[in-house]
């Protein structure tokens, strides 16, 4: 069998059923619904090209809720399924879902007591959205059906067609993995979920999700892995991440950090040559490179660190701190001129 699901009739579940589908994972929706989603563990269901309209879905397991008097059905895939999507429209394309769906005929009108792994078509239009989901139905993946594709024109440009809309689940009190769509409320208070930078825990209270731990304990740190190429002059230049890897860091409650830069510098190429390390921040604050944020040397050789503080951030918020390098003269065959042994700080305030 390539899909199986425990708890259908007729009653011919088997010890194999038993075994594979996930009986114990029972994450609280409300108050008889349970959240629906993938099982976490290698990359289940993944999907890849079987052809030009055509596409596997891997293996997988999950949960798949039905209405509040269903409950959930807990499904193993233990094979993998080629679909075959239909030709495209005539004059739109169109957006297709694939999703693990249960049949059961005490509460559906199919007749039938199975799970499967099938499209959901959608419908041609100018601005094509994806198909709403019948009951018992979960969607893992959209695929966006170009206007004429068909095997003989090319088909299906997977690289870019395919969505990826699995959303995973977990036991009671387990940690939610990261999935698609963080747009979701907590079922009870001290709930916990990863939001792909930290976790998250939902204050039933407030009704949101705060970060957790509020403010964390410790500062992150990047340290400069190569020199620059100091091949331009007279502007600020960004470090390659492989050079000096960025810092991205999500704003504390306080919406306040502490950013340090330091490291030599050295610009002997005149009296009035000087040479710069800096940092700019990009994301949910934004600051340029310069002297407000920066180290410098002029005429000379610089070892030194700048701590600045900036307050005022949006708390929750996404950013990022990128390296940065300036030059006013000489080149990278000088040995007086240089940018190197760079350490970038990151503190945050409770």
């Amino acid at each position: 069998m390539t899909v199986r699901s425990a708890w259908l009739l007729p009653l011919t579940q088997t010890r194999e059923d038993t075994r594979l589908t996930p009986v114990g994972t029972y994450a609280p929706e409300s108050e008889m619904r349970t959240r629906d989603g993938v099982i976490a563990g290698g990359n289940p269901f993944a999907a890849t090209s079987a052809g030009a309209m055509s596409l596997q879905i891997g293996v997988g397991r999950a949960q798949v809720q039905g209405t509040d008097a269903q409950g959930a059905y807990p499904v193993a895939v233990d094979a993998p399924v080629t679909l075959t999507f239909t030709d495209g429209e005539a004059q739109f394309a169109r957006i297709d879902s694939v999703a693990l769906r249960v049949y059961d005929q005490l509460f559906d009108q199919a007749g039938q007591n199975l799970a499967s792994v099938e499209i959901i078509r959608g419908t041609g239009s100018a601005t094509p959205t994806a198909p709403s989901m019948p009951s018992a139905c979960l969607r893992l993946w959209d695929v966006t059906v170009p206007a004429g594709a068909s095997a003989g024109v090319g088909g299906i440009p997977w690289s870019s067609a395919l969505a990826d809309r699995r959303r995973f689940t977990s036991a009671y009190g387990g940690i939610i993995p990261r999935g698609y769509g963080l747009a979701f409320n907590g079922a009870y208070d001290g709930q916990y979920r990863d939001n792909g930078a930290g976790l998250d825990r939902w204050d039933a209270a407030a009704g949101a999700w705060e970060q957790y731990p509020a403010t964390p304990t410790r500062p992150m740190v990047t340290a400069q892995a190569a020199d620059p190429p100091l091949n331009q002059t007279g502007a600020f230049v960004d470090f390659t991440a492989a050079a000096w890897p960025r810092i991205t860091f999500t704003v504390p409650p306080s919406g306040a950090v502490f950013i340090t830069v330091g490291g030599q510098v050295s610009n002997r190429n005149t009296t009035a040559a000087t040479a710069w390390m800096t940092w700019r921040a990009t994301g949910a604050y934004t600051e340029a490179h310069g002297g407000a944020n920066g180290i410098s040397a002029q005429a000379g050789r610089v070892i030194a660190s700048r701590r600045v503080y900036r307050p005022g951030l949006t708390p929750g918020g996404q950013v990022t701190l990128i390296p940065g390098w300036n030059i006013s003269s000489g080149s990278s065959t000088g040995t007086d001129v240089f940018v190197r042994d760079g350490q970038l700080v990151v503190e945050f305030v409770p």
